[in-house]
């Protein structure tokens, strides 16, 4: 093949890929012609005059993010520093702003969030830094977003993703934490003790209470008893003395209080009168303790 027709067909080869852009969607294409502004071309399939006319720039769109690390101070003077992402896009409509305003569009958005930031920051307290950070992150962006807009750039939103004060200060917030968990641990173990003891006492209160209760029943069933024996004796035994019969009943509550006594192998040593006539003692004593119950009952 005769070099000139390879030459015909690498010429005509590099026209056509001069000639011929195919522009992806969510794009725009900034056209030159001799150095001068000429175009923005949309997406699809277009055509430029070969040598004449070139690519300046292929603008994305699509939404983008810009991660920005400002250091500034709280109201109470603790430095922090915070991650702001800034996330943006360039207008369909200010193609020609985007790329011919800024020189540096990332570096000249930085330095607008590091303005504002630390315009924001040092009007609030650390805690507040963090309990408002969302009202931090829509102040930023509202303020820069007229600004850039006039450059062809749309601040879509404005997140703070970190915020870490100095290693001091995150230890001693650590400390105070810690130690309002262990102030509010101490209140409610305290709490679940004095409830432990109250329920405790209401339980003994209402333990004794049915102990005398019953003590006080079984009192007034023994004395129904010794009524009832009295009685039986009397109508057997008619010339029985009732002194007699109060010994006899005695001295049967005397030996059945032994057995009681010898039956349980929890007891220890009891001293007791061992003679019969150690009853009269006792038929004295509840006598005279009858006696003097009367009398004060009397008095009063």
């Amino acid at each position: 093949m005769p070099i000139f027709l390879i030459a015909f067909f690498v010429m005509t080869l590099i026209l056509i890929l001069k000639t011929f852009m195919i522009i992806p969607e969510r794009s725009s294409w900034v056209i030159q012609r001799l150095g001068k502004f000429s175009r923005v071309s949309k997406p699809g399939l277009r055509l430029k005059i070969p040598f004449l006319e070139s690519i300046a720039s292929k603008e994305n769109l699509r939404i983008q993010q810009l991660d920005v690390n400002v250091e500034t101070k709280t109201l109470d003077d603790v430095f922090v520093d915070l991650k702001i992402s800034v996330q943006y896009r360039v207008l369909k409509d200010k193609v020609y702003e985007a790329f011919y305003e800024l020189e540096d569009p990332h570096g000249q958005v930085a330095a607008y969030i590091f303005d504002e930031v630390r315009a924001e920051v040092p009007k609030l307290k650390l805690d507040d830094v963090f309990a408002k950070k969302e009202d931090i992150a829509i102040a930023v962006r509202d303020n820069i977003s007229e600004q850039m807009e006039q450059y062809g750039y749309k601040i879509v939103k404005t997140l703070i993703t970190d915020i870490t004060p100095d290693e001091v200060v995150k230890t001693s917030m650590n400390r105070i934490n810690a130690a309002m968990r262990d102030k509010e641990a101490a209140v409610q173990e305290a709490e679940a003790e004095k409830i432990t003891i109250v329920k405790r006492a209401e339980a003994e209160a209402d333990s004794k209470r049915l102990s005398g209760e019953g003590i006080a029943q079984q009192r007034l069933e023994i004395v129904r008893g010794f009524k009832e024996s009295v009685e039986d004796f009397q109508k057997a035994l008619q010339d029985v003395d009732p002194q007699e019969i109060m010994q006899f009943v005695l001295m049967t509550q005397y030996f059945d209080t032994l057995t009681a006594i010898g039956s349980n192998s929890t007891n220890s040593t009891i001293m007791v009168p061992h003679t019969p006539g150690g009853m009269k003692d006792f038929q004295q004593q509840i006598i005279d303790g009858t006696i003097i119950g009367d009398k004060l009952a009397n008095k009063g």
